[in-house]
């Protein structure tokens, strides 16, 4: 298994020498050399150079008139060490024109390249060098956009099979049809799990089965990836990033250029897939969501995602509303998998010894640490903290879980004071929240809106409202005191 030097090329798709020759607007012939049949060109240069070694990359087409051609030339050696020192250089063709030194191509010329194996195109008088090297990026174009297709297309295909029932082998089979080849996921113990695809020659697999063996992470500082030859067929192997071990194994018969990213979107797909049941964290929280499902108190299923103590965070995106894609980033900043997107707000519940930190972009509202039968009252404040947050203008705001005055009050007898004070409007939570959010404000009418979402004027109506329906003067500090105590147990 080896892979061999290749000269530096662009990353773009090369061009198939097939394809300049069959442009009739050129008129090119090819009149020594190889096959031009599975040769392709990365780029057209011209030079006049006697020796254009140190001016070329690789995979040109070098185009010339000759001038550089001695008079005696035919009758020495020049040509052949001419045409060497192209194909050490790495050049791919030989385009020779017939205007304006010469009438013919030399036929020691024609000899060298033949002895080379260079292929040798006759360019006619009517076909400027700059046409051609138009020609070769125009074929290049095309070529980049029809890759780009194949490997959107690609994307989308892999992406639709990773949602199938069985993911894992879908993508596989997916991936296999897409390169024309074989895939093969291998396990953390270098075992095959799952093949799709025409399965290649024993020597193939072996090799195939030696790469993957190469970006195992359990070998230390090993790769992300690494490719190879064998036996006339295309290897490269794709560390999952799951650390657990997984790689990817590809076998092609051929390596196109689009090749690496759609097997690096299958790479992905199934660091997510093996990550998620290998890892067991995706298999312990499936376990606690069933579980809750089936009516076991959350207390009973903390253990099996971590934590004795919680909090729980809202959080706002402050430039659109979240996705997806944002809700998990979120989450992985504040370090927790276990994301709650709704239509506006992003819900985190988080293990009480990962403090959660303001994130930028977002506006957070954090709840007292809380243990697990208590996530219900600890997503009230954390709503609240984030209304707070966004009526203030603060980045992060946190329910404070130190004693107050109020812990001095059984919970029971303060629940049913608070249920007392507030008879008059408990029906109605519209009310109860207006008044919860302006007490909070300090009697703030435009934070109070901005808190809720609606109109000053409203905020003013509902509170009208609720000092009626209280009998109370809120203007008065002691009712403000009484009633935000009562408004914290009902």
């Amino acid at each position: 298994m080896s892979d061999t030097h290749a000269p530096a090329v662009p990353p773009t798709p090369p061009v198939p020498l097939t394809a300049l020759l069959a442009r009739e607007d050129l008129a090119l012939r090819q009149i020594a050399g190889p096959p031009a049949e599975g040769i392709v060109i990365h780029w057209a240069h011209t030079s006049e150079m006697a020796d254009p070694y140190p001016y070329l990359l690789g995979g040109e087409l070098l185009l010339t008139a000759g001038v550089h051609v001695p008079e005696a030339a035919g009758s020495g050696s020049y040509f052949d060490g001419y045409v060497s020192r192209i194909v050490a250089a790495g050049g791919t063709a030989l385009g020779f024109g017939l205007a304006p030194v010469h009438d013919t191509v030399p036929r020691a010329l024609v000899a060298a390249c033949d002895a080379h194996e260079l292929p040798l195109l006759e360019v006619p008088p009517q076909t400027t060098f700059s046409g051609i090297a138009r020609a070769v990026w125009q074929l290049m174009a095309q070529a980049r956009l029809a890759e780009l297709r194949r490997t959107t297309e690609a994307q989308q295909s892999l992406a639709a099979a990773a949602s199938r029932p069985d993911p894992v082998p879908s993508v596989l089979r997916q991936l296999a049809q897409r390169l024309g080849g074989w895939a093969a996921l291998y396990g953390p113990d270098g075992t095959r799990i799952a093949t799709a695809g025409r399965g290649p020659e024993e020597e193939v697999r072996e090799a195939l089965e030696e790469l993957a063996g190469v970006v195992r992470p359990t070998r230390g500082q090993a790769p992300t990836s690494a490719a190879g030859t064998a036996a006339d067929t295309h290897l490269a192997a794709y560390a999952l990033g799951t650390g657990q071990g997984f790689v990817l194994g590809v076998a092609t018969a051929r390596r196109e250029p689009g090749d690496h990213t759609i097997a690096s979107v299958a790479a992905v797909l199934l660091s997510l897939l093996t990550g998620e049941h290998q890892s067991g964290a995706g298999a312990a929280r499936s376990s606690a969501l069933v579980r809750l499902l089936l009516g076991a108190p959350p207390e009973d299923v903390a253990p099996l995602v971590g934590g004795e103590r919680w909090v729980v965070v809202h959080a706002r995106p402050d430039a659109q509303l979240p996705d997806a894609v944002a809700a998990s980033a979120l989450g992985a900043a504040l370090g927790s998998p276990l994301v709650d997107l709704a239509r506006d707000v992003v819900r985190v519940l988080v293990p009480a010894d990962r403090e959660p930190a303001p994130q930028p972009g977002w506006t957070l509202g954090v709840s007292a640490a809380v243990a697990p039968h208590e996530w219900p009252s600890a997503d009230t404040q954390a709503a609240r903290a984030l209304a707070r947050a966004r009526a203030t203008r603060t980045t992060l705001v946190r329910r404070g879980d130190r004693p107050g005055l109020d812990d001095l009050v059984p919970g029971a007898e303060a629940e049913a004071h608070a249920r007392a004070v507030l008879a008059p409007i408990a029906a109605n939570p519209a009310l109860t929240d207006t008044l919860r959010a302006w007490l909070s404000l300090h009697g703030s009418w435009d934070r109070t809106a901005v808190a809720l979402a609606v109109h000053r004027n409203t905020v003013r109506q509902r509170i009208a409202r609720c000092a009626a329906l209280l009998d109370a003067d809120l203007d008065d500090p002691d009712v403000r005191m009484e009633l935000w105590f009562a408004l914290k147990h009902l």
